[in-house]
């Protein structure tokens, strides 16, 4: 016989068998490559997990602990103190270049304009819909802020410390925007001030 012959047939047979062998288990989708693509041996992070005291896989941070990226170089409180020294000696590093105002008008856009409005002036589109008053606008002579001063008048240290603590109904974004995006904001936010 020849060696051609008898590979051919050798293929045949094997081929057979494996057509047959898949066919035997309606419910089988045959061999599976790389099964643990499909069942992860990692928990997902809303699963019960007997590792840890509490059961839970997804865990509180450690205490002083911050996200890569989430640096804080300052330690100014949630208070009217740390307010009130962030106004005076907090600065901006970032430049009020083209790039860090495109940036910065984004951010505002997406974090800030619901409530303040795309000009700044308290008019959003949730201030509409949701009919709540009280939030400030950043151009208007007469407009003050509960904390005291003209909104239009704030310096880059309150509002950085306002977008990262809060204020009012407005949450904290010290979990959404890093330093430098607050300090983008701040940029924007101070254009917004200039406005009329």
């Amino acid at each position: 016989m020849n060696k051609n012959r008898v590979v051919l047939a050798s293929f045949c047979i094997l081929a057979s068998a494996v057509v047959f062998s898949a066919c035997r288990d309606k419910q089988s989708t045959g061999l599976e490559y790389a099964r643990n693509m499909y069942d992860p041996l990692a928990y997902n992070y809303d699963q019960p997990n007997r590792n840890f005291a509490n059961g839970q896989t997804a865990q509180v941070p450690p205490a002083h602990t911050a996200p890569v990226g989430f640096i804080e170089e300052d330690t100014y409180p949630n208070n009217k103190e740390g307010y009130e020294a962030a106004g005076a000696s907090l600065v901006n590093k970032l430049q009020a270049t083209e790039e860090n105002l495109k940036q910065g008008q984004h951010l505002y856009m997406v974090m800030c304009g619901p409530c303040h409005g795309e000009k700044g002036d308290g008019q959003g589109h949730l201030v509409k819909i949701e009919k709540f008053s009280g939030v400030p606008s950043f151009h208007d002579p007469e407009k003050a802020s509960s904390r005291g001063g003209l909104m239009k008048d704030l310096t880059a240290g309150k509002i950085y410390h306002t977008i990262k603590y809060g204020l009012n109904m407005m949450g904290s974004y010290a979990s959404q925007l890093t330093p430098d995006e607050r300090w983008k904001v701040v940029l924007y936010v101070q254009e917004l001030q200039k406005a009329k």
